[in-house]
């Protein structure tokens, strides 16, 4: 059973930078490099998207449209721990973030109908 745990979500004003962490542990099937990794957000009323993603056996990142060239995923396979770097935030960045890992299908696709396990979600506010 897969377990997420994400942390650094807080408030920010426009055009700074945040890192938001995502620890895994708890893999039950395969090892850690099977999976892909992925963080998506949840803003008030709005479905939630994928964001980013990473397929942590070879390393390939996916991203969204809406933040490419602004964040940035990356993973330290010491620690099963996955990152967002994101840059330049915008106040339409405002939502609940989510990491949350899955098949290697779901990586490029960026469709939380491909993730399995998810976290509980961390805060993160643009003003």
């Amino acid at each position: 059973h897969v377990q997420l745990v994400e942390s650094g979500g807080v408030s920010v004003q426009a055009g700074g930078t945040l890192r938001l962490s995502c620890a895994a542990s708890g893999y039950t099937y395969g090892t850690y490099s099977s999976y892909c990794m992925g963080w998506f957000r949840q803003a008030p009323g709005k479905e939630r998207e994928g964001v980013a993603a990473i397929y942590t056996g070879g390393g390939s990142t996916y991203y969204a449209d809406s933040v490419k060239g602004r964040f940035t995923i990356s993973q330290d396979k010491a620690k099963n721990t996955v990152y967002l770097q994101m840059n330049s935030l915008k106040p339409e960045d405002t939502a609940m973030y989510y990491c949350a890992a899955g098949s290697p299908m779901g990586c490029a696709r960026l469709q939380d109908a491909w993730f399995n396990y998810w976290g509980q979600g961390t805060q993160v506010t643009v003003s």
